[in-house]
């Protein structure tokens, strides 16, 4: 007897983001891997996530979407609101994938709004079949279902990060081979700390000359920072907090070094990874260790490590939860069609003892 496949999972990931804009860009990624690895998905980017009223206009759309595609189970890509929203608005089986700010403290935002938003992050975890933590430590910020989290970080798209010469990309960029260039990941100044990274890269210009500083925001194309990552001399990281920074990941496929503070899993994902070092928050360690990567002007070894988070492996292991919170969800089903058919039985068995 032949043994038929698995059937196809439909899943509705659910992005708080633009679909116009380049926000979120590694979750539409894996939402990209998990469809090439043959999860059948659709995306539903939310519009608003501060607006009362048109946060129920998104719940109303979510929930019409979700039915018209006949999603087995959604997906929330972030804590805070979407994951919320999902879990209010739509009865279908609810995975959430948190991915550092909506647990981690948020220094930009104001107490009342930090409040709001991790309390609403906890409040989803409570009604997700399964839950996906990109690092052991925010996990750990769980208040409930720790037991249901299992700790995945996001992929690295390999076709698009890896190793290549140096001297090419700066020249398909305009940089100077003398230069010694340093890139920094901007995103919320007051979270990444651009006054700790500013005042290093001073200090070790003072040590070894003139360095270009380089961030990446919002203004770049998410196309060319593997260009840029490849040209660069090193990746700086000061972050107060962090989930599992792909920026390093990245930076890693790239053999590009990375100095860091302890933040996130970046200890755990560098581990073995030479040149890269891991320093205090302090301006004058991490300058002395910058102007040290920067003389050697060598590349690491970090492709060799970065294999097991490349995109198709980590879609293999979403793939897996998801199929626990399907057959978890058919396990109900099953019961509840037991139940009612044991109650119908015992109702005409009592009918036919009462004629």
């Amino acid at each position: 007897m032949q043994m038929s496949s698995p059937r196809t999972i439909r899943v509705l990931a659910v992005i708080p983001a633009s679909p116009a804009r380049a926000s979120m860009i590694f979750a539409r990624r894996q939402v990209a891997s998990l469809q090439h690895a043959g999860v059948d998905c659709e995306t539903f980017f939310l519009a608003s996530r501060t607006s009362p009223w048109m946060m129920i206009k998104e719940g109303r759309r979510l929930h019409r979407m979700a039915k018209s595609f006949r999603a087995d189970l959604l997906h929330a890509h972030y804590g805070t609101v979407t994951a919320f929203l999902c879990a209010v608005s739509v009865p279908f089986p609810l995975v959430v994938t948190y991915r550092g700010s909506d647990l981690n403290p948020s220094p930009s935002m104001s107490w009342a709004r930090r409040f709001a938003a991790r309390l609403l992050s906890q409040l989803a975890a409570l009604r997700a079949r399964q839950i996906i933590c990109v690092s052991a430590q925010l996990r750990e910020r769980l208040w409930w279902r720790k037991h249901c989290a299992t700790v995945i970080p996001s992929g690295v798209d390999t076709a698009l990060f890896f190793p290549c010469p140096r001297n090419e990309a700066r020249e398909k960029l305009r940089w100077e081979n003398c230069e010694r260039v340093v890139l920094f990941n901007a995103g919320d100044p007051k979270l990444k700390r651009l006054d700790l990274a500013q005042a290093a890269v001073e200090m070790a210009t003072a040590i070894c000359g003139q360095i270009r500083f380089v961030m990446l925001n919002g203004d770049v194309a998410p196309g060319t920072i593997p260009m840029m990552m490849a040209a660069a001399d090193c990746l700086l990281l000061t972050s107060d907090w962090e989930g599992s920074p792909n920026v390093v990941k990245e930076a890693m496929a790239c053999n590009l070094p990375v100095v860091t503070v302890d933040a996130g899993d970046v200890r755990e994902r560098l581990k073995g990874v030479s040149p890269s070092r891991i320093v205090e928050r302090d301006p004058r360690e991490i300058a002395k260790v910058l102007a040290e990567i920067l003389i050697q002007g060598k590349r690491s070894n970090g492709s060799t490590r970065v294999r097991e988070f490349s995109e198709m492996s980590v879609a293999r292991r979403i793939i897996s939860i998801y199929r626990t919170a399907n057959q978890k969800r058919s396990e109900d089903k099953t019961c509840s069609a037991s139940f009612n058919t044991e109650r119908s039985v015992s109702s005409e068995m009592r009918a036919e003892t009462n004629n």
